[in-house]
């Protein structure tokens, strides 16, 4: 299935995984709706660029209305913006705990209510999640980052039950260690060494076109990936 026609809307879309994802759409012919902080709209012909911070309702169910003012329609949600901090819980700084609830998981939650009324309107829906490893199992120094991630998955299992009798897919893909830079501060262990053997931004955006442009005839639920240089957990 081709996506000619389609539109999309994209949190976190200037950079990293949202980015790679709106370049992915838009290259299939999907008209996209690209809400970040910056309000970059990639140089794509095909987009609209909304400056718009997840954390804050009212931004993103502006974003939402200004996709559909302008493309006329919904037929993919991408929530994707996302933070991380990594610490023992009791050293994590209370504005990086914060930060990570309002961004990962509350602008999640944000997003889908936003879109769900113009998914159902398309008959023919999906919302994805971008989650992480770390929304499928517990992770030394990542604890909030982890609540936040599980928060996310448990939230697009949940839907999955309310809006498949309305013909809207809901999809968590859960990436292990990617090669971008979203931590909220700098030196967090990131070392080129260890950057090398992740996966690209382009990787997990191949897999989020892969499960939006199956047969409407099922659904995928779950989509695990992780680079082959990182260790198994339990």
């Amino acid at each position: 299935m081709g996506l000619e026609g389609k539109v999309a809307f994209v949190t976190g879309a200037s950079r990293g995984i949202g980015a790679a994802v709106a370049r992915a759409l838009s290259s299939e012919g999907a008209s996209v709706g690209l809400a970040s902080r910056s309000g970059d709209d990639l140089g794509l012909e095909n987009a609209l660029g909304l400056l718009c911070d997840v954390r804050d309702l009212v931004q993103v169910e502006s974003a939402v209305a200004r996709t559909v003012e302008r493309f006329g329609r919904l037929d993919v949600c991408v929530a994707n913006a996302g933070v991380g901090s990594y610490h023992a819980l009791v050293d994590t700084p209370v504005e990086h705990l914060e930060e990570m609830i309002d961004v990962n998981l509350k602008g999640t939650i944000y997003a889908a209510r936003a879109s769900i009324p113009h998914l159902i309107a398309s008959g023919e829906g999906d919302l994805v999640t971008v989650a992480s490893e770390a929304g499928r199992r517990g992770l030394p120094g990542e604890a909030v980052y982890c609540a936040s991630k599980f928060g996310q998955v448990g939230l697009t299992r949940a839907l999955d039950h309310e809006l498949r009798e309305h013909g809207v897919r809901c999809t968590n893909v859960c990436p292990g260690g990617v090669a971008t830079d979203f931590a909220l501060e700098d030196g967090y262990g990131r070392t080129p060494d260890l950057l090398e053997g992740m996966m690209s931004a382009e990787d997990v955006a191949e897999v989020v076109l892969f499960c939006i442009t199956r047969p409407r005839g099922h659904r995928i639920l779950e989509a695990a990936l992780r680079p082959m240089t990182e260790p198994s957990w339990g």
